[in-house]
């Protein structure tokens, strides 16, 4: 399958990724994994972001186009892709447009995960994070065994700075400028899928149905 994943912080894309990769080996892709696998390997265009990332400036649209090229030709890619918050904005859509129509790889569809703006600050503001391996928890539905304490590695569990309720609608806001107009975009491209569920079990079901998996 090759997807686009849209939906706001908090909406469930990690989660359904991860359940739709384990169905047929694609791999889930996102901005910040291949800047940081680019920069690591210390490519040509790695070494240009780290310029950019070291600044704490964000890395232009072109940069990014060019590593998420180089990505999608990797072998790993040949049995399909997800991509998980990219694009971000109407300019990285179109260029993105470009790169596949370039590259001859045709996408399946974008799946935007329609969260309520309520569901999603209980969802975000009840998480907790491990600070050692990074698990993740919620208090209300999934708390670790010992309060503050993970399950899997003995660290600490605590709320991030980004997950309080503050945090959180700034984020939303910003997302709500920034991403929700691609929304439109791919609608007019003919190719939006806007899944209106709370439950990943529900949103893996209708892409499959979609995509004719049984």
């Amino acid at each position: 399958m090759r997807l686009i994943l849209l939906g706001a912080p908090g909406a469930g894309k990690g989660t359904v990724a991860k359940m739709l990769t384990a169905i047929d080996g694609s791999v889930q892709i996102s901005t910040g994994d291949i800047l940081r696998a680019a920069v690591k390997e210390g490519t040509d265009l790695g070494k240009e972001a780290q310029g950019y990332m070291s600044r704490g400036d964000l890395v232009p649209d072109s940069l990014i186009m060019g590593i998420m090229g180089e990505r999608l030709l990797e072998d790993d890619c040949k049995s399909g892709f997800l991509l998980d918050g990219f694009p971000r904005t109407i300019p990285q859509a179109e260029a993105l447009k470009e790169l596949l129509t370039k590259l001859n790889i045709e996408l399946d569809g974008v799946v935007n995960l329609n969260v309520p703006r309520d569901v999603i600050l209980d969802r975000l503001t009840t998480r907790r994070t491990c600070e050692d391996c990074g698990a993740i928890y919620n208090v209300k539905s999934n708390p670790p065994k010992v309060e503050g304490v993970c399950d899997k590695c003995g660290g600490k569990v605590v709320q991030r700075d980004d997950e309080a309720e503050e945090a959180i609608s700034k984020r939303l806001d910003v997302f709500n400028e920034q991403t929700a107009p691609l929304v439109g975009f791919y609608e007019k491209e003919g190719m939006l899928w806007d899944i209106n569920a709370t439950s990943s079990d529900e949103v893996v079901a209708t892409i499959k149905e979609k995509l004719g998996i049984a």
